[in-house]
């Protein structure tokens, strides 16, 4: 039970891994905001009866559990959507401890072909629906900071393989993952005099938006084995960052699949040179062959 008590709100939870972060911050002793916009894989539908229908699912499961939830089918790539998200949280449970970022949904395309508005779609429900659902939890954080109440939140955002190496196909969709990347990192360091940490997830699992990319990998084992693509495998790390133990433990980018949990340590300061003075640039081609040779090699992008 190390979420006890906590309040939790979890974005496009009514399938997948959004649902099973919910059950499972449930089975902790959590409180959780169950939101789901209810749209289908490439982001359409989403009338406010099937949202509510999917978001109550996943709430009744908890209130089966004996847990405490609240359905709420807002859409958290709107201002007024985040806001009202966060408020769901306060109105109903009088307190708003951990956001787990987790909405999302594909328009996969090679570059060449991707439209302007599949582009525009991906990157908004991805990246800006991360931005303002951090924004307003971040303010409601920052008043109860300034008041002198304490706060001891978490943010768990959710990255991707693709937006730490990149993939074939999914030039919006890689984009907007790692833009959450470095959205993490500015948060972690603006909101943690706050009292708040933001860390971000990498998870490989199961679910309606890999099913078709890894489908040769994702066969269900028969006979009591592990499955290791089963999206529950991812929850236990995020109910983890979400409680009190993860103290102190921000700005960070794990890659969670199966049994296996990998700290990503991502862009760092590898071999350099400095002349002292401006080059020239027909004398950088050694200079930049040395400088590769020493670097460690880049990881392959997924599909390359």
């Amino acid at each position: 039970m190390i979420c006890e008590d906590r309040v939790v709100i979890v974005t496009g939870a009514g399938r997948g891994l959004g649902r099973a972060h919910a059950l499972e911050f449930a089975r902790h002793g959590a409180k959780v905001v169950v939101n789901d916009l209810g749209v289908s894989l490439s982001g359409e539908g989403g009338a406010q009866g099937p949202a509510q229908a999917v978001a109550e699912e996943t709430a009744e499961e908890i209130r089966a559990l004996g847990g405490e939830a609240v359905a709420d089918c807002s859409d958290v790539a709107t201002g007024e959507g985040a806001r009202r998200l966060v408020a769901t949280a306060l109105d109903r449970f009088g307190r708003l401890d951990v956001l787990v970022s987790n909405a999302g949904f594909l328009r996969d395309r090679m570059l060449v072909n991707l439209s302007e508005e599949e582009w525009d779609a991906v990157t908004r429900v991805h990246l800006t629906g991360h931005f303002l659902p951090l924004k307003y939890a971040g303010l409601h954080w920052r008043a109860e900071s300034k008041a002198g109440r304490p706060v001891d939140a978490r943010v768990i955002n959710t990255s991707s393989g693709a937006g730490l190496l990149g993939s074939v196909g999914q030039g919006n969709y890689s984009a907007a993952k790692a833009g959450i990347v470095g959205l993490t990192l500015v948060a972690a360091a603006e909101l943690g005099r706050y009292g708040v940490t933001v860390n971000a997830i990498a998870p490989a699992a199961r679910t309606r938006m890999t099913e078709q990319a890894f489908a040769a990998a994702m066969a269900v084992p028969g006979n009591g084995e592990f499955d290791a693509m089963a999206p529950e495998n991812v929850s236990p790390l995020v109910a983890w960052l979400g409680s009190a133990e993860s103290a102190g433990v921000t700005g960070r980018v794990f890659e969670v699949e199966g049994g296996r949990i990998c700290v990503m340590e991502g862009f760092r300061r590898g071999p350099a040179v400095d002349r002292g003075a401006r080059w020239d640039a027909s004398g950088l081609g050694p200079e930049i062959a040395a400088l590769l040779a020493a670097a460690a090699r880049p990881e392959p992008v997924y599909g390359a």
